[in-house]
């Protein structure tokens, strides 16, 4: 069947006025950041090496379990040295815009995390367990702000934005994009004067099958802390009991069957 010549004049219109405006309508800050979003979602088991600072006595070796949505976030930190902390856990949650979290420590004493609490340290770290769960690419107002090379990488830097009304500790979060691998090789926070208050530098990459994932960070916090985090173990795709984010679960210090040694 042909088109009439009415017909035919109207779709070759449409492709010379309405392909520019589609292509207008695009958003590739949105998408950066939506494919950012996506390689942190799904089930992970992962073993880090976190060093705090520059005194040995301040290293420990941490198992992670992880089961992250759109909607929502579950992640376990568990210590598994020095032996005198072992056992002491962090379970930290996230349904919509709501975060909160529970600790454990040994033999028995369970704790609440208060929304007010969620910018205290993870482990002493230069982390906080606001960085953990806020993930800045699920933000409303997402933005490309330019471009720049980190050891001979040329990186679109992101910038991110909370939407109003969002209970936050960072006005805004740049983070300098490798657009080949999608990994970010630089992450800075930023409060309401432009000061940065949170530095992540990815200093190694680990090839995962056919995907690129941030292995070793240095992160840089408040009052000139430096936190070194070695992570190359992992196990993606884990599929977890609810009771392993739970306060109960908190105490058992198992991995996933077939996780990395």
């Amino acid at each position: 069947m042909t088109l009439p010549f009415t017909g035919r004049w109207f779709a070759a219109i449409s492709v010379v006025f309405l392909a520019p405006l589609a292509s207008a309508l695009a958003d590739p800050a949105s998408d950066l950041a939506s494919a950012l979003r996506a390689k942190e979602e799904g089930s992970k088991f992962v073993r880090v090496r976190m060093k705090i600072g520059s005194g040995e006595n301040q290293i420990f070796q941490l198992q992670i379990k992880s089961r992250v949505s759109n909607a929502t976030s579950d992640i376990v930190y568990q210590a598994l040295f020095p032996k005198e902390r072992k056992g002491e856990a962090i379970l930290l949650q996230r349904s919509g815009e709501k975060l909160g979290g529970t600790t454990f420590t040994p033999p028995d004493t369970i704790r609440p995390i208060a929304s007010g609490q969620l910018n205290q340290p993870l482990f002493g770290s230069s982390l906080s367990y606001e960085d953990i769960l806020d993930n800045p690419y699920r933000w409303p107002r997402q933005a490309i702000v330019g471009t720049e090379a980190i050891d001979n990488i040329q990186c679109q830097i992101l910038e991110s934005k909370p939407g109003k009304g969002h209970d936050c500790s960072y006005s805004s979060v740049k983070t300098w994009v490798d657009p080949r691998r999608l990994v970010p090789l630089r992450i800075e926070k930023y409060d309401s004067s432009g000061k940065v208050l949170r530095r992540i530098n990815t200093t190694r990459v680990l090839l995962d099958g056919n995907d690129s994932l941030p292995a070793d960070l240095k992160v840089y916090g408040a009052r000139d802390s430096v936190t070194e985090i070695n992570g190359s173990r992992i196990k993606r795709g884990v599929t977890y009991p609810d009771t392993e984010f739970t306060s109960e679960g908190l105490k058992q210090l198992t991995a996933p069957p077939n996780s990395p040694p």
